[in-house]
């Protein structure tokens, strides 16, 4: 694969169809942060193992010359949510991990496209919103062909997810699992997206789609009720950032961990590697990860249950003192605590420069496997990461956000180049991030090569249960060993496995051009103008 070059604006997803949705709109003269409404609502339909409008969804929104916004659309506990209610229902432990009792918060993503384009009004000449999803419209009706990873996560999670429900209606065909490249339709969420594009992204939360969500869950006997769709609301917040050498790198605050991205790279960074893809930068990566997960670990939650300032672990002193602790020649044992996540990252910048980095998750693959019967709408299971036991990290209290592996980044770079990337992968996100960031940044690597080269991923994610260190199997032998013999619990993985995220990065330059890349992993796709 090769970087995408163009002049008129760039935009990568996982996808290609949700790509080319989102080009579509740049090409009719709309801005950033239309083109990725179009392309989320695509995705959710292109993608429904690892995204839906029943999930939630995180914002980075940058224009020339200001300062980024953030949009936390992440959906709260359900006010019925309570340890009582699942005592109550035989569950004293955990929440179970599938079905009507895994669903148990509001689903945010549907205001987070509304909050960015209210960020975007003033730019002027907007589209239509049916215009904007009209293409996920046509292909929810009309059929897409199923892509080889939902074919593969549909089979591996069938058990239990065969008899959810709405699960096997929707994502099955004839009782079975639908091979590769046949048709899977979703009429009844072409006519919930439909019903928005007419009747405006509120009718989810405050309107008679809102109405018939609620009733569905209520009848599956999920916790979420009406009062919690209607007093939902995204928010503006401010992104946490972090000053390297070569730029200004932005990302999400709090319920994310965003922070554990910042931090990874500004701890390697004060390792002064000099050589991409040596012992040292792996091993400096892999122990910056580790340093950085364990603030995350330590301190990041609902940020109204915060007793520190996240910014406050940006700091130069506490930066310099994480570095210190890393040792040059041994690993820091491992594991500590890991999460899985089913998730999709987009990128795109428009002709004028504004840019977008977004992320849109149902946490594990297919969520809670439920699917309302009235608006065919996927719910997410993000949720279940609270606790129930007497503490737990992230205790289940009504109204509590949960903890996020969400974090959409941002950069601008001292020679004018501005940054949008990410991934999906849930424990490897912030991993995958500085693998792509550093390769292109910091060492001049090509954006698609940097995408493209073997990854690593310490913990586990999609589904993995062990929690060493997996490398691709494309990385030097001599690498491998040097690692092992240093202490690191490696694992080898398949050349360009799921197991590594599907990651994608758009770049504009000061004289106007633009580079797009999008993961071999997956099914994506960048298009350039």
């Amino acid at each position: 694969m090769r970087t995408r070059l163009g002049f008129g604006g760039t935009i990568t997803a996982p996808h290609h169809l949700a790509a080319e949705a989102g080009a579509e709109i740049l090409r009719a003269g709309g801005n950033a942060v239309e083109a990725m409404v179009a392309a989320a609502a695509a995705i959710a339909v292109v993608y429904p193992h690892m995204n839906a409008i029943g999930g939630d969804g995180f914002w980075i929104v940058a224009e020339p010359g200001r300062d980024p916004v953030g949009i936390d659309a992440c959906g709260a506990a359900a006010a019925a949510a309570t340890r009582d209610f699942y005592r109550e229902r035989g569950h004293v432990g955990t929440i179970p991990s599938r079905g009507p009792l895994a669903a148990l918060t509001a689903a945010g993503t549907i205001s987070g496209w509304a909050a960015a384009l209210d960020v975007a009004r003033p730019w002027g000449n907007p589209i239509p919103l049916a215009d904007l999803l009209g293409a996920a419209v046509d292909l929810a009706r009309d059929g897409v062909p199923v892509t080889p990873s939902q074919h593969g996560h549909t089979a591996a999670k069938l058990a239990e997810l065969h008899d959810v429900p709405g699960f096997a209606e929707t994502f099955l065909i004839g009782g079975a699992v639908p091979r590769a490249g046949a048709r899977l339709a979703n009429a009844r969420l072409a006519a919930t997206l439909e019903q928005l594009g007419t009747g405006g992204l509120d009718d989810f939360y405050r309107g008679d789609l809102a109405r018939s969500i609620a009733a569905d869950l209520a009848a599956a006997g999920s916790p979420v009720a009406l009062a919690d769709l209607e007093s939902h609301r995204a928010r503006r917040v401010t992104p946490l950032a972090a000053d390297l050498a070569c730029g200004r790198i932005w990302n999400m605050p709090p319920p994310t961990q965003g922070l554990a991205s910042l931090m990874i790279l500004a701890i390697f960074e004060r390792l002064a590697v000099a050589e991409a893809e040596s012992f040292d930068h792996l091993h400096g990566l892999i122990e910056a990860t580790k340093q950085a997960f364990l603030i995350r670990d330590a301190h990041v939650t609902d940020p109204a249950h915060m007793t520190a300032d996240p910014a406050s672990f940006l700091a130069p002193d506490l930066l310099d003192a994480a570095a210190a602790r890393i040792d040059r020649g041994r690993a820091l044992p491992w594991p500590q605590s890991a999460s899985k996540g089913d998730t999709i990252w987009m990128g795109a910048i428009d002709a004028q420069g504004r840019a977008v980095s977004f992320i849109q998750s149902i946490y594990w693959e297919f969520g809670s496997g439920i699917v309302l019967p009235e608006s065919g709408i996927l719910w997410q299971n993000r949720g279940i990461s609270f606790g129930l036991t007497d503490g737990a990290p992230h205790p289940l209290r009504p109204g509590r956000k949960p903890f996020h592996t969400l974090n959409p980044a941002f950069a601008r770079l001292k020679d004018g180049r501005t940054m949008v990337y990410g991934t999906m992968g849930g424990e490897g996100q912030p991993q995958t991030q500085a693998a792509l960031f550093s390769r292109y940044a910091m060492f001049g690597q090509d954006l698609q090569d940097a995408i493209s080269a073997p990854r690593w991923l310490l913990g586990r994610t999609w589904g993995a249960e062990s929690t060493t260190l997996k490398l691709e199997d494309r990385f030097d032998p001599v690498l491998v060993r040097r690692l092992r013999d240093v202490g690191h619990a490696v694992e080898t993985a398949p050349p360009l496995t799921d197991l590594m995220g599907h990651a994608g990065a758009v770049v504009r330059h000061a004289t106007g051009l633009f580079e797009g890349a999008t993961d071999p992993r997956s099914d994506g796709a960048a298009v350039a103008l």
